[in-house]
């Protein structure tokens, strides 16, 4: 089985995959850091390199994607997805004007013709969260380089993970509201989430 987990910065999504990982004895995968050869250029002009850096980002996450489909034996629990990756981040550089119209049609028929070959996950665990919610996470954690995140850019994140699970994503969905859990120390929290879990991929009720 493929799982994905899905949510904006600060939504929990690491955290939750360690754990889910550890309860079902899954496979965890995170996104592939790898040096992208546009970043540099990118900061230096934003419009020029948009699309570039997408088409690269994309090619990493459709690769990850083809080693998660071709690994049968176990099941796989991905932190983040290829799909949010297109219809959050990309569309959002492509709304604030850095992607043109001709770049963005050509980036999403590739995108489309790569998802083609693959099938969805057998399920994506959604992670809602308010931006007050994300910004005490974000503050909680304490990363340097997201402390100076604006509230637009994670409201305009949050705006496009609606409109993505409810609206794009033809999937398999599993939506966890989030903001007035703490899973990872609350036990009735994380069992929650286990029994949710199970009765969307193995039909178990609670009676």
């Amino acid at each position: 089985m493929h799982i994905a987990i899905a949510g904006n910065i600060g939504s929990g999504k690491t955290t939750l995959t360690e754990m889910l990982a550890r309860h079902y004895r899954w496979q965890p995968r995170y996104e592939a850091v790898t040096d992208n050869p546009y970043l540099e250029d990118y900061y230096k002009d934003i419009p020029r390199w948009s699309f570039n850096l997408e088409v690269f980002f994309l090619k990493q996450r459709f690769r990850d994607l083809l080693e998660i489909v071709g690994t049968t034996d176990r099941t796989i629990i991905q932190d983040r997805s290829i799909y949010e990756g297109v219809y959050v981040f990309t569309e959002n550089n492509y709304r604030m004007g850095n992607l043109s119209d001709r770049d963005y049609q050509t980036y999403m028929e590739l995108f489309e013709q790569m998802t083609d070959v693959v099938r969805y996950p057998d399920l994506m665990i959604y992670l809602r969260a308010s931006v007050p919610h994300l910004v005490q996470n974000i503050q909680k954690r304490g990363r340097d380089y997201e402390q100076t995140m604006p509230i637009d850019y994670l409201r305009n994140l949050n705006t496009l993970y609606e409109e993505f699970i409810f609206q794009k994503y033809r999937g398999k969905v599993l939506t966890i509201d989030v903001d007035n859990m703490d899973y990872q120390h609350r036990t009735s929290d994380i069992a929650y989430i286990l029994d949710r879990i199970d009765t969307e991929l193995f039909g178990l009720f609670k009676s």
